[in-house]
């Protein structure tokens, strides 16, 4: 067994339930209730919201395969090069819109991921 891929696993498993029940309350709920937007808007960024969801659970899945079975090495390199994207651009992202961390933290919680992965895939 490969602890660093579990341990990049089990986090991503944590990052996914932290973007479906703390995210879903303090951003899809009041996207759906923005009257704003038009219908299509919000419907639209509401499935992306869920494709962010399925991503996430993926992430979590394609590093504990190779975690438990010591096979699918090019699972966890997707793993750890998605989680990787996510970091970088989630780190971005303020810097290129004025944004403060405190108001989108979200690229942190990748970064421990990625070198979780990148650990794994060194061994």
């Amino acid at each position: 067994m490969n602890i660093w891929l579990l341990a990049a696993g089990g986090l991503s498993v944590v990052n996914t339930l932290l973007h479906i029940f703390a995210g879903g309350p303090s951003v899809a709920r009041p996207l759906l209730e923005a009257r704003g937007l038009s219908a299509e808007v919000r419907y639209v960024n509401y499935y992306c919201w869920h494709l962010v969801s399925i991503n996430l659970a993926a992430v979590a899945a394609l590093f504990l395969w190779p975690a438990w079975s010591g096979e699918a090495e090019i699972a966890a390199i997707l793993a750890t090069g998605l989680a990787a994207a996510y970091a970088i651009w989630g780190l971005a992202l303020p810097i290129l819109n004025g944004q403060r961390y405190k108001d989108i933290p979200q690229g942190f919680l990748f970064v421990p991921v990625t070198l979780l992965g990148i650990a794994g895939l060194m061994l």
